[in-house]
């Protein structure tokens, strides 16, 4: 069985082109929601995990499920799970290939490369009032505190989902400040956006292209607005695969 960490667009790609290809597949995501969109995918080779899982879980369900092969298609800012796979992959003696999804070339002048969640919160607090933030729900609380002190107005734009919007609450935002709203976005609606919640500045992370980051940039290039991009981790992959095609040679080379 191949094991994908499938929380991701390109996770789902990959797992749809293994059963098609007649590989059994474990497919793990990490909320109830990503389990919704796997389910779109029913099949007798297929077994869903939605249940978090640390370096020692990952290690037991590589032994209990007889996992063969790892591909890792986590998001690009899921460093734990990278860094916890890889080990685990490593002392169970298992390949492991890293799906890497493109970097959008960053050519806006007015962009602020930052490297982490709060250093973002940190520049976005010097560039303006009112921030619009596309980094998802996970570092919320990261922002809000760093910014409530100084009266900085955070709009949130995030997932429509229960888990997601109950996560907003519980750092503050209130309703008036929650876009909630399934990707993807053009260029258009992204500068709309922007202008409608008169945004001085607008926060993303370098997601690649299937992430969204090219038509934000391109929005906030139309609006005028500075652009602060949380830079994407590097990690040391033993592995990596930049195309679907490669990562299926990879495993019809090593299943």
């Amino acid at each position: 069985m191949i094991f994908v960490a499938a929380g991701t667009q390109d996770g789902r790609e990959l797992v749809a082109r293994l059963l098609d290809q007649n590989y059994p597949v474990a497919a793990s995501v990490v909320s109830h929601y990503g389990c919704m969109l796997l389910d779109r995918y029913p099949h007798s080779r297929l077994l869903i995990n939605e249940q978090p899982l640390d370096k020692d879980g990952l290690k037991d369900y590589i032994r209990i499920y007889g996992i063969r092969l790892f591909v890792d298609a986590s998001h690009p800012y899921a460093v734990n799970v990278s860094e916890n796979a890889m080990s685990a992959c490593k002392e169970a003696g298992i390949p492991y290939v890293r799906y890497e999804r493109d970097l959008t070339k960053i050519d806006y002048p007015r962009t602020y490369v930052v490297h982490s969640y709060e250093e973002a919160a940190e520049m976005a607090e010097m560039l303006g009032k009112k921030v619009f933030l596309t980094t998802g729900s996970r570092n919320l609380k990261t922002f809000i505190d760093a910014l409530k002190l100084s009266g900085t107005e955070v709009t949130a734009r995030v997932l429509p989902t229960k888990e997601v919007l109950g996560i907003c609450e519980q750092v503050g935002l209130d309703p008036g400040h929650i876009v909630a709203m399934q990707g993807p976005f053009s260029k258009l609606l992204n500068k709309e956006m922007f202008c409608k919640y008169q945004a001085d500045v607008v926060v993303t992370k370098n997601s690649g292209s299937i992430g969204g980051t090219d038509t934000k940039l391109a929005a906030a290039e139309a609006a005028d607005l500075p652009l602060i991009i949380i830079d994407r981790p590097v990690l040391d992959y033993p592995v990596v695969g930049q195309t679907y095609q490669e990562i299926m040679n990879f495993i019809k080379e090593q299943y």
